[in-house]
């Protein structure tokens, strides 16, 4: 057997850092750096940032990324941190997507459907159109929670990253 030797880059001439730090840098500062270089505007980027985490957490399984095309498409902004952001958001989302049904079925004074997965397949199993009326109804029921989260989440993320954003351009005197 033999023994693994350490990756050295070549630019560098050390082994590259490798932690959360040194990747949270490459993965998200540079590349809102290099837009604001490019002459991007820290308003339109922190709007970016704050519709890809709020769309990141669209309460349907699957859909955030086509919802995240569509909006970033109609809305001219920069593809690349939006997903960025979107996939950031994902543990979120996953936590999230109960919240928004239930929250929506309460707000609609909706019965509280069950969401055991067995309980789910057997009931598959015995009408596939009920089971599509049921848990289609809970599904528009969390848009429309994740709807009202969404009208205070956009603004609230956008006043956070803003500030960040400029003092982020200070900082590395970026200048487009």
């Amino acid at each position: 057997m033999v023994p693994s030797l350490p990756i050295v880059d070549p630019a560098v001439g050390k082994t590259p850092d490798k932690t959360w730090k040194s990747r949270f840098r490459s993965w998200i500062v540079n590349p809102i750096l290099d837009q604001l270089k490019r002459g991007i505007t820290p308003e339109k980027l922190s709007w970016t940032i704050a519709l890809g985490i709020t769309l990141g957490i669209f309460p349907i399984m699957g859909s955030t990324s086509l919802v995240c095309l569509f909006f970033g498409w109609l809305l001219k902004l920069n593809q690349a941190i939006l997903h960025t952001f979107r996939s950031l958001s994902y543990p979120l989302h996953l936590a999230l997507i109960l919240v928004f049904i239930r929250l929506g079925q309460q707000l609609n004074g909706s019965p509280l459907i069950s969401l055991s997965v067995p309980e789910m397949m057997t009931r598959f199993k015995d009408s596939p159109l009920q089971f599509g009326r049921d848990f289609g109804m809970a599904a528009l029921h969390g848009i429309e929670a994740w709807a009202i989260a969404a009208i205070i989440l956009i603004p609230l993320i956008r006043m956070v990253s803003l500030p960040l954003l400029k003092k982020l351009i200070r900082k590395k005197e970026v200048t487009p």
